[in-house]
């Protein structure tokens, strides 16, 4: 009687490589999954109107969208360390309608007044960032607090818009790099693209990126770790603070105004554009590279319809409302324990 050789455990269960590769795969998933999108919308635009596949527009795409992806990129290392911010938007407004007045009522130097609200931006979100990590308040109304207050103060310091005439204003708006065939990439671009290349290599290269991630992928694990969870979770915060009021200097060079009402709802969109570039809600997975993926997506829908001429700029809401649905669910079946088998 002879006995039948036991199952090989090459077969019995996958390799510690296999295993690696199917855990790359489910991370990097959502990330793939924003790129195919943003390459079919922009090569079915490309298709179907004529000039959209142009180094300008590809350009406007970037430029259109500054002062959202500045924005989002902070709000980016917020949620990679398991928070959010709802306060951005209303910080946007506050800072635009601060420099229009300093600038334009009261004759301030514009480097003074943008050096103000960025530290003005950075200590607010330093606040929110202490009262949510040492009085372990929930983030979401600490943020909602500072979202009212920033909008208190914006319509407080006037509730009417200011055009910006300031010749430093002027230049800088014209200011442009050119890009060849006639393209040019405007100043409130070259500093979105800037800020996401330092904040892209932080994240990945030095330390602190790797702190963010382990604090929003398991902060229990990072404090038995002995990581600076503290540190990192209030300093989340401060650097969203900051970038809100950079958003906010980049608005009045794009509009060369201010107005308290900028940025209203900008924070639902900077949260969008953050989910559809990949970046769990959880935390822990995702980064700054998928967010510009997800501000362009945002470009492309909108310079589509405004290429059509005949569709509500309403319809753009409706598409992204589909796509942040759709990537919610993606996210929800990739997470750990989702699998039915």
């Amino acid at each position: 009687m002879s006995l039948a050789a036991p199952p090989s455990k090459a077969f019995s269960e996958p390799t510690s490589a296999t295993k690696f590769a199917l855990v790359a795969a489910r991370r990097n998933l959502p990330l793939l999954t924003t790129c195919l999108v943003l390459v079919l919308l922009y090569g079915g635009a490309s298709i179907r109107y004529n000039g959209f596949f142009s180094l300008q527009v590809a350009a406007n795409l970037v430029s259109d969208n500054a002062f959202l992806g500045i924005s989002a990129v902070g709000l980016t290392l917020v949620i990679l360390a398991g928070g959010i911010d709802l306060s951005i938007g209303a910080a946007i407004g506050c800072t635009s309608i601060f420099l229009a007045t300093v600038t334009e009522r009261h004759g301030w130097y514009p480097a003074i007044a943008v050096a103000i609200v960025l530290v003005v931006g950075t200590v607010v979100g330093l606040a929110q960032g202490m009262l949510i990590h040492f009085f372990e308040l929930p983030a979401f109304l600490v943020t909602l607090g500072g979202l009212f207050f920033y909008r208190g103060v914006g319509l407080l310091i006037s509730r009417e818009s200011i055009a910006i005439s300031n010749p430093i204003y002027v230049r800088l708006t014209s200011w442009s790099i050119p890009l060849g065939r006639g393209a040019a990439l405007p100043l409130v671009g070259v500093l979105f693209l800037v800020l996401l290349a330092a904040v892209s290599y932080v994240a990945a290269f030095r330390p602190i990126g790797r702190y963010i991630y382990a604090v929003g992928g398991n902060e229990q694990s990072a404090l038995l770790m002995g990581l600076p969870v503290g540190r990192v979770k209030v300093g989340v915060y401060a650097f969203c603070g900051l970038c809100a009021a950079f958003a906010g200097f980049t608005a009045t060079l794009y509009t060369s105004s201010g107005n308290a009402l900028t940025g209203s709802g900008l924070e639902l969109d900077a949260i969008a554009a953050v989910v559809v570039g990949g970046t769990l809600l959880s935390g822990g997975i995702g980064g700054p590279v998928g967010t510009l993926l997800g501000v362009l997506i945002f470009g492309v829908i909108q310079s589509a319809i405004t290429f059509e001429g005949t569709l509500s700029s309403w319809w753009a809401r409706i598409a992204i409302g589909i796509l942040l649905l759709g990537f919610i669910l993606l996210q929800k079946l990739l997470q750990p324990g989702s699998d039915n088998s």
